[in-house]
């Protein structure tokens, strides 16, 4: 049988718990994540830093709502952490009837786009930023079993839920252990092994592009922290203007100079190639005689290969900081023999499968919450 669907001003009133700021008390102070991502302490703040006249205070199994945000599922139930923090009047609180509807299944609905969806459409005309406004928030309609089917569902699908954090963080366990082993083998690899600048080993390579004013260029960039590559815009020919754009071939090793700092190296992936890159983007080719391209980012990934590629970009931080042409060619790499290299090569390709799998199977237990959800609210769960 299906359940009724019953507006939440039935069920929960808007409640106050307004308190004046003062001067020497400490206020710990409330976020909501979007997407129902649940609340958080932002931070503790003395009451003469605040510009609201009036704090107001939230309890567990409170409902809090992001006025602004709303409509991007910035809703949450406060749980016992967060109890006796405090939110600004942005941030309007309000309390279920738990003899019809536990805090714990609104919890569960903050999670679904129904709900989500509610909040776009109650929020939109209400001001130019689309605030939603607080008694609008009760018009939110939701399905409500009885206390003790709401209970039950909520049980299972925390278990299930703590399973799927459980497992994940299983394998992120283990994929820092293979990370780690990764380090080990590579040390024992370069013990020893003699040093060449990357003028010899990598050399940069550039290929100049003629610009087409009709043409269409699509551009290539590299994440920090070892994270690859991604795909940009395409630019039109005619937005080039004087930038230079350089051609990108599958394999090249790829330094991003504002980032390398931080780790802003990748290798050109096939779907990658014929992508272009500005002057900020260096191809460096490893000599196949001498270097793997493979070998070359492991090594700019370790901390030594950071610690150095820190020193070849001076300044202060951020975009004050580029990697120099000749700094980057005067590096010097640990060179083993290709033997070794191929070797370390095969034992990171193992691991990056065993990583693909993983985050496989990641993805399928992460997509099994949502698909719960969708068949709890739509009363298909079995009993």
């Amino acid at each position: 049988m299906a359940w009724p669907v019953v507006r939440l001003g039935e069920i929960a009133e808007q409640v106050s718990r307004g308190e004046p700021p003062a001067t020497g008390n400490d206020y710990r102070l409330l976020g909501v994540r979007l997407w129902g991502q649940g609340a958080y302490e932002r931070e503790t703040i003395d009451g003469s830093e605040t510009k609201y006249p009036t704090l107001y205070r939230v309890e567990t199994g409170d409902i809090v709502v992001n006025k602004i945000w709303a409509r991007n599922g910035s809703v949450a139930v406060v749980d016992e952490n967060l109890h006796g923090t405090f939110g600004s009047s942005e941030f309007p609180t309000y309390r279920t009837d738990i003899t019809r509807l536990l805090p714990n299944w609104f919890r569960l609905f903050t999670l679904t786009k129904d709900l989500w969806n509610q909040c776009d459409k109650l929020s939109r005309g209400t001001s130019g930023q689309n605030r939603l406004r607080p008694a609008r928030f009760l018009e939110v309609e939701i399905p409500l079993p009885p206390i003790a089917e709401q209970r039950r569902i909520v049980e299972r699908l925390d278990r299930v839920a703590k399973l799927v954090e459980t497992r994940n963080q299983a394998a992120a366990d283990a994929a820092a252990d293979m990370q780690a082993l990764l380090a080990k083998a590579f040390a024992r690899c370069i013990e020893g092994a003699p040093r060449h600048p990357m003028a010899e080993v990598a050399p940069l390579v550039r290929r100049p592009v003629e610009i087409d004013p009709d043409g269409e260029y699509p551009e290539l960039g590299v994440r920090s922290f070892g994270r690859g590559t991604f795909h940009k815009p395409v630019l039109a020919g005619a937005e080039v203007g004087s930038k230079k754009l350089f051609e990108i071939a599958t394999g090249d090793l790829l330094f991003n100079i504002v980032f390398a700092w931080e780790g802003a190296v990748a290798i050109a992936q096939p779907e990658d190639e014929g992508r272009v890159g500005s002057h900020r983007f260096l191809s460096c080719v490893p000599d196949p005689g001498i270097a793997t391209t493979d070998f070359l980012l492991f090594y700019f990934q370790t901390p030594e290969g950071l610690q150095r590629l820190g020193e070849a970009s001076p300044g202060g931080a951020g975009r004050n900081r580029t990697l120099g042409l000749k700094k980057l060619a005067a590096i010097e790499v640990p060179v083993p023999s290709l033997e070794n290299q191929q070797w370390f090569d095969r034992l990171q390709a193992k691991a990056r499968r065993i990583q693909a799998i993983r985050v496989a199977s990641a993805r399928d237990a992460e997509a099994l919450i949502p698909a719960l959800l969708h068949e709890v609210f739509n009363g298909k769960m079995a009993a």
